[in-house]
């Protein structure tokens, strides 16, 4: 094991599309406080009900190129051929320099570029209980076109084929579940909130 602060401090969550990462990580958010997510930036707008510096960092283009070129991403990346996301380095290393407990809730490609960078760091890979169920959830959502949905189920494919590079892997049949598997692999002590009221 390595002496990096980032071998017992960083935990990277990933998987396929529509898989629930955003619901596990918001779960992990507001049951378990002793968890600090990572909140990434991005320059696609925001959906309904998403808050600036809570769900992600609101970047315009222009903004986002600039901070590529200042080298302030842990890892970025284009998703879905569209919009771009990126985990700022700065807030990263700081909470792992607390101490805290750190988990990064991102896509393939982004997990891909960590684990080149921080190979030392825990990597969860995040899977469905079925392809069909996959499937339901995306089109369930309905926050996207039907062209953008199968360009995501497409995409999907190829993320579910990466489960291998992981260290681990979580089914996501029930969110409370997953959210309490994750969090006692990265090592988090106590109950959620949940189930402390």
């Amino acid at each position: 094991m390595s002496d990096s602060p980032y071998a017992a401090g960083l935990t990277v969550l990933a998987g396929p599309t529509a898989v629930g990462k955003g619901t596990v990580s918001t779960f992990i958010r507001d049951n378990f406080p002793q968890v600090w997510l990572s909140v990434s930036a991005t320059t696609r707008p925001p959906r309904p009900g998403e808050i600036e510096g809570v769900h992600y960092f609101f970047k315009s283009p222009e903004e986002f190129d600039r901070l590529i070129a200042d080298g302030a991403f842990l890892e970025w990346a284009v998703v879905h051929g569209r919009n771009r996301y990126g985990t700022l380095r700065s807030t990263v290393d700081a909470a792992v320099s607390a101490g805290k407990s750190v988990l990064l809730e991102i896509d393939l490609q982004g997990a891909r570029q960590v684990k080149a960078a921080v190979p030392e760091a825990r990597f969860v890979f995040l899977a469905p209980p079925s392809w069909d169920e996959l499937v339901r959830r995306l089109i369930g959502r309905g926050t996207e076109t039907a062209e953008e949905q199968q360009r995501r189920l497409e995409t999907a494919k190829i993320e579910l084929a990466a489960e291998a590079e992981f260290d681990h892997t979580i089914i996501n049949d029930s969110v409370h579940r997953a959210a309490e598997e994750l969090v006692s692999l990265m090592g988090v002590s106590g109950t959620s909130v949940s189930e402390n009221t």
